[in-house]
Parts: structure tokens; C-alpha cells; sequence
């Protein structure tokens, strides 16, 4: 039995819920409204877009509070605890071999299916059939994923109470100009839930940017067509710097003397050089000549608890695409076994220790107190992270692992 008291301040909760926050939505839609007029309005005229586009786009659009990242007003921002984005949770679950197998088997059926438009792309682009299948199957299973939101629901959402408010605005306001530019209905323009578009996964920028005609119907069509989709990966990347005729890097073992803090894009050398401090591709294959006359780059995307690499500037196109570096390695890796056959990594990925976002993020801070450039303490460990976590260790006499754990959080907090 609940006693009288408990039970008025049981009813006064329920009161609060039942009332107070439809009411609290409610006020958020009147300010959501405001903010498309006020603010939103203006920028889309200025951009070309008409009215009647503006008001089809927004037709019973309301903000999706359900989104991730997004900073409700009167509420401050802050990092979340768990991470939405596959792309930067541990290292071995995103190389699930299950998934892996599905991007691979899917696209070297595909790579037979769509041979004559894939070789017609690599002559236009440079860049090779392997890795347009593997992106395309890794956005999208090939067009099969739902790609169930509205585009303007989502883009309107984040640019109205994300943390990336800015970048948000510049895409909704892209979309905008898409759908008065190409006539695509808004309705039928579908979204991620991180408002990416179609089966590439293109934001709108992208979209404006990069998406071609490559099945010559006059219109660039990513939820569609399938050498639209494929051309507008492959001119994105070679818009973005793909190198024609190098690898996007090679796996291999680095010696117990060689600091994981060597990491990085900034840190470059040669491959030969790489090479002369006793880093090896894994199988005992030499580098390829034209491959070690060029420059290669450390990547230990786990520290010393995974694989390690020496990827090429291709790779970094590939981040370009995803800022993740697993990411690009899923898709090298992917177009690897696309073209060449079924090799899994020799390096193990080793059991790392589970952390929140929110402990990665004070760990970063603890680190830039002392002077680290960890790349901002988002709760991503990227390779400025890594490094930095690596050369601490060493200055600590510890054997540098460059990956957080549990240990280091309590050390760095």
C-alpha cells in the first residue's frame, strides 16, 4: 500500500508528465517555427529558393527530439556517453566478419553485374571498381538498407538544436536548393538519421558537389540509380585527391622499437624508410617499388591492440569521405578481398577495455592540461589522441600501448 503522501507526490509527477511535457513540445515547435522564418527564410532566398519550394519542404515538419546530439534549449551541451556512430566504437566489433563478408561477396557479384559502367568510371575517375563497391556496400548494402527519415525533418532538426548547428544550416539549406535546382519532391528526398542522402550516403553539399549523370537520363539520381550512385562515389573521392595507380596502404608488423607515437598524416616518410626501421608488410611480400618511392604514413587504429599499417595518401581520401579511420580501413580492406579474394588481417584485434565517450573526452582533457594537441575532446580516439596517449606513456615509463583504457582515464581525469 502507498501511503497519502507518497501517493499526492506520485499524482503531482504524472500531473507533470501528462501536462507539462506536451506542453514543453509544444513550445519547442512554436520556437522551431520562428526559427524557420526568422533565420532560415532569409539564407533560402538568398540562395535562389522560392517560396513555394521553402513551404513544400517544411509542410508538417516538426523537430525529431529524438535524434541524437542535439542540445534542447535552456540545456547546455555536453558529451554524450554513448557513441551513435559505429565508425568510432571499438576496433573489432566494426570488423565483424559477418559484415565484412557481406560487402565483400555482395560486391564482387556486383563487380561482375556492373563490369562495363565500373570500368567506364575508373577511366573517367581513376579510381578502382574495388573500393566504389566497397563504400557502396558499406553505406548502403548495395541500395538494400531502409533509408527511412525525411531529409528535412533531420537536417532542419540538427541545424535548429544540434551541436553542429553551422554545418547543419549550410545542409539544410543545400537540400533546399536541390529540390528547387533538380526537382526532386522533398518528400522523396530520404535521409540517415544523421541526414545523409541516398545510397552513397551524400550530405546535400556533397550531393550539389559531386553527385553525375552516369546513366545519361539527364538528372543524378542516388536513390535510384545504381551508375549514378557508383559515378558520384568515385567522383567524390576524385575530387578529394585519389591518386590514380597507388594502394590505399599495405598491413604490417612494427617492431617493439618503433613508438605507435610515430602515428599520423603529419608524420610521413618515404615507404622505404619505413621500411629500413624494420616495418614489414605481413607475409614477407616486399613494398612495390613505385610504392616505396612514395610516402607512406604509420596507422594503428587499436594502438598496439590491433593490426598496424602503412597506408598511402589514398587513405586519407577514403577519410574524407568518413572521418573515421576505421572507416577508410573497412573499405581498403573491403576492396582488397573485392578484388583480390578472401585474406582476413594477420594482426589480432585484442580485447580493449569498454569506456563511455563522456571518460575518453576527460581523459583528452587530462591530457591537453598537460600540453597534448589531442585534437579537441570530443571522446574520439583519433590518431592525435593515440600518439599523445603513447608518448605519455613513455614519458611515465610505461610501454606504450597509444589506446585508452580504464587505467588511463582514472590517471588523466
Amino acid at each position: 500500500m502507498i501511503g497519502k503522501p507518497l501517493h499526492a507526490v506520485l499524482c503531482a509527477l504524472l500531473f507533470l508528465i501528462v501536462f507539462l511535457l506536451p506542453a514543453h513540445a509544444a513550445s519547442i515547435d512554436a520556437q522551431f517555427r520562428s526559427w524557420l522564418e526568422s533565420d532560415l527564410w532569409p539564407g533560402a532566398q538568398s540562395n535562389g529558393v522560392s517560396r513555394t519550394t521553402f513551404e513544400a519542404a517544411f509542410d508538417g515538419v516538426t523537430p525529431n527530439l529524438k535524434l541524437p546530439d542535439l542540445v534542447l534549449p535552456g540545456r547546455e551541451s555536453s558529451t554524450p556517453e554513448k557513441q551513435h556512430q559505429a565508425e568510432f566504437r571499438a576496433p573489432a566489433a566494426y570488423f565483424s566478419e559477418n559484415v565484412v563478408r557481406g560487402v565483400t561477396d555482395g560486391g564482387r557479384s556486383r563487380a561482375r553485374q556492373y563490369a562495363d559502367t565500373l570500368a567506364a568510371i575508373e577511366r573517367r575517375f581513376g579510381v578502382p571498381a574495388g573500393i566504389v563497391l566497397a563504400i557502396w556496400g558499406r553505406e548502403s548494402a548495395f541500395g538494400r538498407a531502409k533509408i527511412p527519415h525525411d531529409a528535412f525533418e533531420v537536417l532542419a532538426t540538427k541545424a535548429f538544436l544540434s551541436t553542429r548547428k553551422a554545418m547543419f544550416t549550410r545542409e539544410v539549406l543545400a537540400a533546399l536548393v536541390m529540390a528547387e535546382r533538380n526537382r526532386i519532391a522533398p518528400r522523396a528526398m530520404k535521409s540517415s538519421w544523421a541526414g545523409a542522402l541516398g545510397q552513397p550516403q551524400f550530405l546535400p553539399t556533397s550531393y550539389l558537389e559531386h553527385a553525375v549523370d552516369m546513366d545519361g537520363d539527364g538528372r543524378a539520381d542516388i536513390w535510384n540509380s545504381v551508375p549514378d550512385t557508383l559515378g558520384s562515389i568515385a567522383n567524390y573521392l576524385h575530387a578529394h585527391g585519389w591518386v590514380k595507380g597507388r594502394d590505399w596502404g599495405f598491413e604490417v608488423t612494427v617492431p617493439a622499437n618503433v613508438s605507435c607515437a610515430l602515428e599520423g598524416p603529419d608524420q610521413g616518410k618515404r615507404i622505404s624508410q619505413w621500411a629500413a626501421m624494420g616495418i614489414a608488410r605481413v607475409g614477407g611480400k616486399p613494398f612495390p617499388a613505385h610504392e616505396a618511392r612514395g610516402e607512406g604514413f604509420l596507422m594503428m587504429p587499436a594502438g598496439r591492440y590491433g593490426p598496424a599499417f602503412i597506408v598511402t595518401p589514398n587513405f586519407y581520401v577514403l577519410k574524407e569521405y568518413n572521418e573515421s579511420d576505421l572507416y577508410a580501413l573497412f573499405v581498403g580492406h573491403g576492396a582488397d578481398r573485392i578484388t583480390y579474394g578472401d585474406r582476413r588481417f594477420i594482426g589480432a584485434w585484442n580485447k580493449v577495455d569498454r569506456l563511455h565517450r563522456s571518460d575518453i573526452a576527460a581523459m583528452q582533457r587530462g591530457l591537453e592540461r598537460q600540453g597534448y594537441d589531442v585534437g579537441g575532446a570530443d571522446g574520439l580516439a583519433g590518431f592525435k589522441t593515440r600518439r599523445s596517449i603513447g608518448d605519455w606513456q613513455a614519458r611515465n615509463g610505461m610501454a606504450p600501448t597509444c589506446f585508452p583504457d580504464a587505467g588511463l582515464v582514472r590517471a588523466l581525469k
